[in-house]
């Protein structure tokens, strides 16, 4: 009788810590001009920026639980909506999907992939805040 409890209140807890999970974190960007689809959170710990007072340069990585393909057209709609010019799309089985864009000058790279659970997307881009003297 107390084996049968114990499998009881284990199995209980089991289900209910699934259901407790973390809010996703909100979407960021370090440029206005750059939208995240929804759907994807923030990876800090894979992200990086850089900013020198003439180079804004970052790296950002998100992932959600987004079918790759409809990921790669919501980007480059929105993308082209932000007025970035699409320049090139490769897809691979090894490296997943590549998109290029440019914008006044400024390039970004959007790379997308299928890991086993999530989907990456992973942006990145310099901009040159000022000339150098």
């Amino acid at each position: 009788m107390n084996f049968t409890r114990i499998v009881i209140v284990a199995a209980t807890a089991l289900a209910l810590s699934a259901c407790a999970t973390n809010p996703p974190r909100p979407v960021k960007s370090q440029f206005d001009d750059i939208p995240v689809s929804k759907g994807m959170s923030y990876q800090s710990g894979e992200s990086m920026a850089i900013e020198t007072p003439t180079v804004q340069a970052a790296r950002e990585v998100y992932r959600g639980r987004v079918e790759i393909e409809s990921l790669a057209t919501a980007t480059r709609t929105t993308l082209e909506a932000n007025g970035w010019r699409h320049l090139s799309t490769t897809k691979t089985a090894q490296h997943g999907i590549n998109q290029v864009y440019e914008k006044q000058g400024t390039s970004l790279q959007v790379l997308l992939w299928e890991g086993l659970i999530y989907t990456y997307a992973e942006y990145t881009t310099a901009r040159v805040l000022q000339a150098p003297r």
